[in-house]
C-alpha cells in the first residue's frame, strides 16, 4: 500500500485547480456586489411586473432596515460618547497606583512600547506624535518608542535622530528600526510592522524583557494618544484573566487638523469617527482598526503582521481569531486616539488622498477570501462563532456600497425599469412611502451633528461668523459626499478584486 507523505509532488492539474479555487474565492465578493447593485435593473427586465413589485418591496424593507439601523447608530454613538466623557476625566494613573498598593495586582508592571511605521511624514507630524507619548500620564521609565523607517530613507533617519535627541532622555528606550524591504513583500504598513515586530521581539528578548509584560501599540505616525491612554490600558489589562488573548482598541477621532481640511474631507472624517464610535457600542462587531494595543507575547504567538497584504489591521485581527479561537476578543478603550484627516499640497490632491485612503480601507474586502479559505479548517472554534464573524465581515463590506445606493435610488428603480408598474397605484404608493422613510432616516443627521460638535476642537478664532455657522450645515451634504468619497472607492476596491487588478499601497499624504 502506498504511503502519501506531506511533501508529495503536486501535479499540474492539482495546482491549477488550487489556483482556480483561490481565484474564485477572490472574485466572489465583487461578483456578489455587482449582482446586488444591478438587481433593480435586471429583475424588472427578466420578471417585468412581478419583478418590479419584488424590487420595490425589497427596497422598502431596506429603507425600514436603514431607518432602524440609523436609530441604533444614534443610540450607539451616544453610548460611546457617554463612556468616553466619563473615562477622559478620570486619573487612571492614580488608580494604577492605588491598585498596586492593594497588592492584588500590579498594573504598573507593564511597559508600553509604541511602534510607529513612517515614510515621507514630515518631522513636525512625528514630533507631535512622540510628544503626546512623552507627555502621557504614565511613568517615563515605563514608556518606549520604536520608529520604523526604510533602510534607504535617509531623511527618515535624520528625523529619528532629531527625535531621539529631543525625547530619548524621557523614555526607557528609543529604538530606530530600519526596514530592509524583504523580497516578496507588499510594501506598506503591514510589511513594516512585520519587520518591526520581529526586530523588537529579538532585541527586547536579548535585553532580558518578558514579552507578556510589554504592551505594544501599533501607532500610526500622525496619531496622538490621549494623556490617560497608557494608564487606562494598564489598569484594565491587569484585571483581565485572558489578557494575552485580546486587542485593546481605542476610539479614533480624525480631529487634529479638522478645521484645515476641505468640507468634503471634514464630513468624511466625522462620519468615520462616528461609525467607529458606534462599533464600540457593539462589542461582537468590533475589530482592530488603524491603531491598537496588545501584548508583545500576543504578537509573537499570532505570527506577527502579514508581509503581503495592505489591510494590516483587519488581517491581524483574523490571524488572531484563527490562532486563539473563542479566547480571542477585541476590547474597547473608551478614550480617543487623535488622528489627522488627509491633507495634501492642494485642494484637488487632498480629495484624491481621501479617496485613496477610503479605497485602502475598503480593500479589507480581501479578508473575505482569506477567511473563506480557513473558516472550515478550524473545528476547535465553535461553528456559530465562525459564521457570525464572517457574516459581520461580508455584510459590512456589502452594506458599505449597496445599502446607501438602494436607500437613495432604489425606491425609484422599479418605476424606471417597468412602465406598467409605475402607472399603478401600488407603484406610486411604494415610491411615496420610500421617500418618506428616506426623509426620516436623513433627519438623524441632526443627532450626529450634535454629537460631533460635542467632541470637536474649538473653531479657529479668526474665522468669520458666517463660516462658523456654515460648518453646522455642511453635514447635510453627506449623501453626496458619501457617494463620491465612500461608495465609489469601495466599489472600485471590490471591482479590482473581481478583475484581479490588485491594489498598491499609497501613503495617505498629510502635511
Amino acid at each position: 500500500m502506498a504511503v502519501i507523505t506531506a511533501d508529495r509532488h503536486i501535479s499540474v492539474p492539482e495546482e491549477a485547480l488550487r489556483q482556480f479555487g483561490a481565484r474564485l474565492f477572490e472574485a466572489a465578493p465583487g461578483l456578489v456586489t455587482w449582482i446586488l447593485l444591478l438587481a433593480p435593473a435586471w429583475i424588472p427586465i427578466v420578471f417585468p411586473w412581478p419583478g418590479a413589485f419584488a424590487v420595490a418591496g425589497a427596497v422598502l424593507l431596506f429603507d425600514i432596515y436603514w431607518l432602524i439601523r440609523s436609530i441604533s447608530v444614534v443610540r450607539g454613538v451616544y453610548s460611546t460618547l457617554f463612556r468616553m466623557r466619563r473615562d477622559m476625566v478620570r486619573d487612571w494613573y492614580a488608580l494604577c497606583v492605588e491598585e498596586r498598593a492593594t497588592e492584588h495586582r500590579d498594573p504598573l508592571r507593564y511597559i508600553h512600547l509604541a511602534i510607529i511605521p513612517t515614510y515621507t511624514e514630515p518631522y513636525h507630524v512625528l514630533e507631535r506624535t512622540v510628544q503626546a507619548i512623552v507627555d502621557a500620564n504614565y511613568p517615563d521609565e515605563l514608556k518606549m518608542v520604536a520608529i520604523i523607517t526604510r533602510d534607504t530613507d535617509q531623511p527618515g533617519w535624520e528625523n529619528v535622530a532629531r527625535l531621539r535627541a529631543q525625547f530619548g532622555g524621557r523614555l526607557r528606550g528609543f529604538y530606530h528600526v530600519k526596514d530592509a524591504l524583504e523580497p516578496g513583500i507588499v510594501i506598506g504598513k503591514s510589511a513594516a510592522m512585520n519587520w518591526g515586530g520581529r526586530w523588537m521581539v529579538r532585541v527586547l528578548t536579548d535585553e532580558g524583557y518578558e514579552l507578556d509584560k510589554i504592551l505594544v501599540t501599533d501607532l500610526d505616525s500622525d496619531y496622538r494618544v490621549h494623556p490617560q491612554y497608557f494608564a487606562w490600558i494598564s489598569w484594565h489589562h491587569a484585571r483581565q484573566a485572558l489578557r494575552d488573548y485580546m486587542i485593546w482598541q481605542p476610539v479614533p477621532l480624525f480631529h487634529n487638523n479638522i478645521w484645515q481640511v476641505p468640507m468634503a474631507v471634514r464630513v468624511m472624517s466625522a462620519s468615520t469617527s462616528q461609525w467607529q464610535m458606534f462599533l464600540h457600542s457593539r462589542p461582537h462587531r468590533l475589530v482592530a482598526f488603524s491603531s491598537y494595543t496588545c501584548s508583545l507575547e500576543f504578537v509573537h504567538r499570532v505570527g506577527y503582521w502579514d508581509k503581503d497584504v495592505i489591510p494590516e489591521d483587519s488581517r491581524f485581527y483574523w490571524k488572531a481569531f484563527f490562532t486563539f479561537g473563542k479566547r480571542f476578543s477585541v476590547k474597547s478603550v473608551y478614550l480617543p486616539l487623535y488622528g489627522d484627516s488627509p491633507k495634501s499640497r492642494d485642494y484637488a490632491s487632498t480629495h484624491q488622498s481621501q479617496y485613496d485612503q477610503i479605497k485602502r480601507w475598503a480593500w479589507g474586502i480581501t479578508d473575505v477570501p482569506y477567511v473563506l479559505a480557513r473558516i472550515f479548517k478550524h473545528p476547535e472554534i465553535p461553528l456559530l462563532l465562525r459564521l457570525r464573524r464572517f457574516s459581520n465581515l461580508f455584510l459590512n463590506h456589502l452594506n458599505w456600497i449597496f445599502l446607501p445606493l438602494f436607500l437613495l435610488f432604489g425606491g425609484s428603480a422599479p418605476i424606471w425599469f417597468s412602465q406598467d408598474f409605475s402607472l399603478t397605484d401600488l407603484g406610486q404608493l411604494m415610491w411615496s412611502v420610500s421617500g418618506v422613510l428616506l426623509s426620516i432616516t436623513l433627519s438623524t443627521v441632526l443627532f450626529f451633528m450634535y454629537f460631533e460638535f460635542r467632541i470637536l476642537p474649538p473653531k479657529p478664532k479668526e474665522w468669520p461668523l458666517w463660516r462658523k455657522v456654515a460648518v453646522h450645515v455642511q453635514y447635510f451634504a453627506y449623501p453626496v459626499v458619501g457617494l463620491v468619497l465612500s461608495v465609489l472607492p469601495a466599489l472600485e476596491a471590490h471591482t479590482r478584486l473581481l478583475l484581479g487588478r490588485y491594489l498598491e499601497y499609497r501613503v495617505t499624504e498629510k502635511t
